[in-house]
């Protein structure tokens, strides 16, 4: 029950630190791309990276997992945001913009979670 309440606690910490960082990127950016959706999944993604590797070679105890990525993460990447978003550029005639910022977060993401691995593995 414990090991749920830590869970619970990364996940709120994780949503008001998307919320934060998604609103402060969009006030500098004023424009119609989403770019702090983008901003928090890059992050998300590299950030689970190295958490996946500080796990793998042991540095993090097994149950940090499901405070970091299942709570915080879980709760800081924001896929169904990214999903709305794109669809909300499609049909206000931003096509595309929208398929960029699809093509953006997809590439991004999954080249942050990537380079996380391979940096974090080679300083550890």
């Amino acid at each position: 029950m414990q090991y749920l309440l830590f869970i619970a606690l990364g996940g709120a910490t994780g949503s008001v630190s998307r919320y934060l960082l998604a609103q402060w990127t969009q006030a500098q950016w004023q424009g119609v791309f989403p770019l702090g959706t983008l901003l928090v999944n890059f992050a998300g993604s590299f950030s689970i990276g190295v958490i996946f590797v500080l796990l793998e070679r042991q540095i993090l105890h097994p149950d940090w997992r499901g405070v970091l990525m299942v709570g915080f993460l879980g709760a800081f990447t924001t896929f169904s945001t990214f999903s709305l978003e794109a669809i909300t550029l499609w049909e206000s005639g931003h096509a595309g913009q929208a398929l960029g910022y699809m093509l953006a977060s997809v590439v991004l993401c999954v080249a942050g979670a990537g380079a996380a691995i391979t940096l974090t593995r080679a300083l550890l």
